[in-house]
């Protein structure tokens, strides 16, 4: 469910007329839906309703300070994996009790700060890392709540590129390492345990390698027992995928379901850290077009949007929907949607067929509240667009423009020059 609709062929987010956004605050920018959001958040929340859990939105998939305040708000945490983040989120007003910290490479000023500011706990990703989190905890005189990363090595059947269980990825501890590990972090003297994690990719589009890596997790965890090392959290990750195109990924109600069945009555806090099932489908980015022009084989629409500011196509490839923000025109073209950058990568789409469309119309580029602002930027001195937020009849701007000032900011000539 999105709030993006047309009325009388011009679409809207919410009650207010994307044109009209445009005339105000220019081109490109992205734009979120706070009903949208908001029932995305409250569909996942309801989904794991009967068991204790905690949901802690991926703050790397859309980090703006008023989405996170939003999700705070409604009772939520954040997953974490910088002090940027930790900054973002602390800033935002969540509750650093329910902040989890992730990654693979945490640097020893982003655990002090962590440490610092009482967060719920860190996903340890390695040994090397398990010893300077303790060691930065002694010369604190405090005690770090830890879970492990496990690498599962379930296929998760996505692209490659956000593959992150698998044994060749970069991410977590081989389940023959975790036992010896939760022994060494036991004997430290300045770390607690508290929970397991894993995390197996992004843009799943089916419930089953959640169930695989879930029924992996529980034997390990029932091993841990064993040796005397009890569980309190259990943080699955996130993953869960959405439409795009024509992929149909479970609802989140079903994918709440067959995980509970599988966890059956447990004695520990589920963490989930959804992040493009709640804001992929919740925000646009909206884009004119400067140009037209027919090439030998190609016929191209050149827009003021570029792979600066939304690099998925660019980088994986990933498909957006492009759709007019007027519907007026019924003659269709087969186009590439390109940005002006100088790269032949620079595109939206390829080979769409689309509106016939003519110089000044505007495009929304769908699917774009995810992954998209947060992998923006500065490329060819480019500005980084603006972020708008509507609620119901009015828009809010969360994030200005940049401005030509901003791209040099910090930076200076010595006196040698």
């Amino acid at each position: 469910m999105h709030h993006f609709n047309y009325q009388n062929n011009e679409m809207y987010c919410e009650d207010v007329s994307i044109s009209q956004i445009a005339r105000e605050v220019g081109t490109p920018f992205y734009l979120y839906s706070h009903a949208t959001l908001r029932h995305h958040f409250l569909t996942f929340q309801k989904a794991f309703e009967g068991v204790n859990h905690l949901i802690c939105f991926s703050a790397k998939s859309n980090s703006n300070i008023a989405v996170l305040r939003l999700f705070a708000k409604l009772g939520g945490g954040l997953d974490i994996v910088s002090g940027g983040e930790l900054f973002r989120g602390l800033k935002a007003g969540v509750p650093p009790g329910k902040i989890v910290f992730s990654g693979v490479g945490k640097r020893e000023d982003e655990i002090v700060y962590a440490l610092e500011s009482n967060i719920l706990m860190f996903n340890v990703e390695s040994f090397q890392e398990l010893e300077l989190i303790d060691q930065c905890a002694a010369r604190l005189n405090k005690e770090a709540p830890i879970a492990l990363r496990v690498n599962p090595d379930v296929d998760p059947r996505t692209h490659p590129y956000v593959s992150t269980g698998l044994k060749e990825n970069k991410f977590g501890l081989n389940v023959e390492a975790v036992v010896e590990t939760y022994s060494a972090a036991n004997a430290c003297s300045h770390v607690k345990v508290m929970g397991i994690s894993c995390h197996i990719g992004s843009q799943l589009t089916e419930v089953s390698p959640f169930v695989d890596a879930l029924g992996r997790i529980k034997d390990l965890i029932a091993t841990l027992e064993t040796s005397g090392i009890s569980i309190s959290y259990l943080d699955l990750g996130g993953g869960l995928g959405i439409t795009y195109d024509q992929e149909s990924p479970p609802h989140p109600s079903e994918y709440g379901k067959a995980i509970m069945e599988t966890l059956g009555q447990a004695p520990f806090t589920l963490i989930l850290e959804p992040g493009r099932v709640i804001a992929g489908n919740a925000g646009i980015l909206v884009t004119r077009v400067l140009y037209t022009k027919s090439g030998e084989d190609k016929f191209f629409v050149i827009v003021d949007s570029a792979m600066n500011d939304l690099v998925r196509p660019a980088l994986y490839g990933a498909y957006h929907a492009v759709e007019p923000v007027v519907r007026d025109r019924k003659e269709t073209i087969e186009a590439d949607v390109v940005g002006p950058i100088c790269e032949s990568g620079d595109f939206i789409a390829r080979d769409r067929r689309i509106p016939l469309v003519q110089s000044g119309d505007l495009l929304a580029v769908m699917s774009a509240g995810a992954y998209g602002f947060t992998m923006s930027s500065n490329y060819n001195s480019r500005l980084r667009v603006p972020e708008i937020m509507v609620k119901e009849d009015r828009f809010f701007v969360v994030r200005a423009r940049e401005s030509y000032e901003d791209l040099i900011a910090g930076e200076s000539i010595p006196p040698f020059l």
